[in-house]
């Protein structure tokens, strides 16, 4: 750390902050305010120069192009960039030499006229300034950019400087969330918040971070799902809720993984998989079409259709065709046999729930690129959906596939306190046997039940995952601001 501070005190950029102090001026400014940003300069051009109305905007210095006693600066904020241009006969000899010391990257305000060069360039005419913070690091370099990406993600403010196309990103990634809402709070859905921190983690089969609440004496665990407080809600007569928020689980990292991402849950009662399917369906249709103004999105060079209705597919018969693998009636050793014929290698403690992933991962998902419904899932790996009257071995469940990717997951709740129970023990038998990812029996939740919960849908969606697709990012590490990443070593 002390040589990174030897490096910035000897650079251009700190020889330039002595000379800005010298002159007098306050390297760390106090508040400018905006009368516009750069886009609305934009948008309003012909009002704005017509009526020679003096704008005030502020920003990043992004290039700088010196003329004796004329100066032009490309300024950039977070809708974009336009040109300055300063001269010495209007700013005047002591305040134009302040401009002479100006970095790339530093932080500056302007006011001024707005106008149209020669060459056609909209620029800001500057009658006055004020300087609002000095870069002391050079930024990367002007034509390559920002390009490691482990640098990138690093060092995200960096990579908001010099690609516009993250940016953007993360302004996609905002509006797509407040659509979702709105579409949600139009449908009459109460936004709800419930804990991150939970005595039992459960809503999920998934293992989960583990912590220590020093006041209390007492273990924690990170949510792995909201789902079980959301439903408490439910049986406590709020009819249709939902959260948009972090879960966090204990598990690899890829691509298609990020140990803490964000997911939306909502619940509505006197529904089920079927009213999930339609409202996801128009949920998902909807929100695409007010960000882009049409159903079709482009993905890995996939054209995906989001308009409805979306295919169904049965689980357990696109399995069969595609493997000749028939995971009900397919004993495991059946199942581990023709797994091995078809050069699929599997683990010794897999049961069927790690069998069924797997073949659904490799032999289904590829062929799923418009959105999805795979349907009825085997009640082993379903330990909270309702069962199936004509069959109940599956779940009344569906996962949504979209791009080859897992999107969402929904299901019947089950809402029968004894089947629940039931459930929870044959999970806690799992977790006696060294499954982490096996739920924990929820005592509160099962008495919860014991209240009456309404029959009820539940329904969640990777909000990651479908900015990946919305922005056609092939990591979910480009579409989540701050991704964990291992420490770098000195």
């Amino acid at each position: 750390m002390g040589g990174e501070i030897v490096e910035v005190e000897t650079g251009e950029q700190f020889r330039k902050l002595k000379e800005l102090q010298n002159l007098g001026v306050e390297p760390y400014n106090g508040c400018f305010t905006k009368t516009h940003s750069v886009a609305e300069i934009r948008i309003q051009e012909e009002v704005l120069s017509s009526n020679r109305v003096r704008v005030r905007t502020a920003g990043r210095v992004m290039a700088i192009r010196r003329h004796g006693k004329a100066l032009f600066a490309d300024l950039q904020d977070q809708t974009g960039k336009i040109q300055i241009y300063a001269k010495k006969d209007i700013l005047g000899e002591s305040r134009f030499s302040i401009l002479r010391v100006i970095d790339v990257g530093d932080l500056l305000g302007v006011e001024g006229e707005v106008f149209r060069t020669h060459a056609g360039e909209l620029t800001i005419l500057v009658e006055d300034f004020a300087f609002l913070g000095k870069c002391l690091r050079p930024l990367p370099e002007k034509w390559h950019g920002l390009k490691d990406v482990e640098v990138r993600y690093r060092k995200r403010y960096l990579d908001l400087i010099m690609n516009p196309e993250v940016r953007n990103i993360f302004i996609l990634r905002s509006r797509l969330i407040r659509e979702i809402r709105a579409f949600l709070d139009g449908r009459g859905f109460m936004e709800v918040e419930t804990p991150m921190m939970q005595v039992i983690p459960g809503g999920a089969l998934a293992r989960p971070f583990k912590t220590f609440h020093n006041a209390l004496g007492m273990e924690l665990y990170l949510r792995i799902a909201p789902e079980l407080f959301l439903k408490r809600l439910v049986v406590g007569g709020f009819e249709k809720v939902y959260e948009i928020n972090r879960n966090f689980r204990n598990e690899g990292i890829s691509i298609r993984h990020n140990p803490e991402f964000t997911m939306l849950e909502l619940y509505e009662a006197y529904g089920n998989y079927e009213s999930m399917m339609r409202l996801c369906e128009e949920l998902l249709s909807s929100v695409v079409f007010r960000l882009f103004g049409t159903h079709t999105v482009t993905y890995q060079s996939m054209t995906i259709d989001f308009a409805p209705p979306w295919r169904r597919l049965s689980l357990v018969d696109t399995i069969r065709e595609k493997t000749g693998i028939d995971i009900l009636e397919d004993s495991l050793e059946a199942v581990r046999k023709k797994m091995e014929e078809a050069g699929v290698e599997w683990k010794e403690d897999w049961d069927q729930g790690k069998f069924v992933n797997e073949l659904l991962e490799r032999f289904v998902q590829p062929d799923l690129i418009h959105p999805t419904f795979v349907l009825d899932y085997p009640v082993e790996i379903s330990p909270l959906a309702k069962a199936k009257k004509d069959d109940p071995r599956l779940a009344e469940r569906f996962e949504l596939f979209i791009g080859k990717e897992e999107i969402g997951n929904a299901y019947s709740e089950l809402n029968d306190p004894f089947e629940q129970r039931r459930r929870f023990e044959a999970q806690a038998r799992k977790r006696a046997k060294g499954d982490l990812e096996a739920h924990s029996i929820d005592e509160d939740y099962v008495e919860a039940l014991e209240y009456g919960m309404p029959p009820t849908g539940g329904l969640g969606i990777g909000i990651d995952r479908l900015v990946m697709l919305l922005t056609d990012s092939s990591s979910i590490r480009e579409v989540i601001l701050f991704p964990l990443l291992r420490p770098t070593v000195d």
